[in-house]
């Protein structure tokens, strides 16, 4: 089933953008009166029937609508981007795919990369979602300070970093149905005192198990665990 997006829908657009009307219309080759599926990224699905094939503004009306509860847990993955943008795109794709709920960008005293392409990286979260086949659009928030982000409120807080005295795995912490922010670095890890400064705020220092994980891999084994602790 092809997942077409408009988040306007709550708002009474019952119209595709340009973009999606395009692949509807001249990709798809849909015409008057054929179905669609969109959801608009709030835990809505819709069945709606196209009312003009325009391949710019393709007009819907909706037949019938449906929605998917919140989870009763909330993952928060705040990463330092990869110096390889191709590698931060790659985590927010397979993050989405996997039910991640929100993603901050942090600026950490070792970060290579400074700035994002947050435009891009939207696309690809919609992208996911569409694929993936939900509901609901993770949060994308601008890149922001380490020293802002450890002020961020959560049921648990945790901070990945690696060293030997280091000895508790997340999945021995976590515990489930709660909201979870967890930190992840740069290719050069936090500083002592982004760390410090992390549990004096009151995360938990925990490790992801006992190889070095590339920043991208790290944040996804997170965002795996926080899913496999429900079951």
């Amino acid at each position: 089933m092809q997942l077409f997006y408009q988040p306007e829908i709550p708002s009474g657009a019952l119209f595709l953008d340009e973009e999606e009307s395009r692949h509807a219309v001249r990709v798809l080759r849909l015409k008057e009166g054929d179905s669609l599926h969109i959801t608009d990224g709030t835990g809505n699905f819709y069945v709606a029937s196209i009312t003009d094939a325009n391949p710019k503004k393709c007009a819907f009306a909706i037949n019938s609508k449906s929605s998917v509860a919140t989870k009763d847990f909330r993952i928060h993955l705040a990463i330092a981007p990869t110096k390889n943008a191709d590698r931060t795109e790659w985590f927010v794709e397979k993050a989405t795919e996997i039910g991640v709920d929100e993603i901050s960008f942090i600026l950490c005293q070792n970060s290579e990369r400074k700035v994002i392409n947050l435009a891009r990286i939207e696309k690809i979260v919609v992208s996911a979602m569409k694929q993936s086949q939900q509901a609901w659009l993770p949060k994308l928030n601008e890149m922001v300070p380490f020293k802002k982000i450890v002020d961020a409120t959560a049921d648990q807080k945790f901070i990945g970093y690696v060293d030997s005295t280091n000895p508790v795995h997340l999945k021995a912490i976590a515990k489930p149905g709660k909201k979870y922010l967890m930190l992840i670095g740069p290719e050069g890890d936090f500083s002592k005192e982004e760390l410090a400064l992390a549990i004096q705020s009151g995360f938990e220092k925990v490790s992801l198990g006992a190889n070095r994980l590339r920043t991208e891999t790290a944040a996804l084994t997170a965002c795996q665990l926080f899913h496999f602790i429900q079951r």
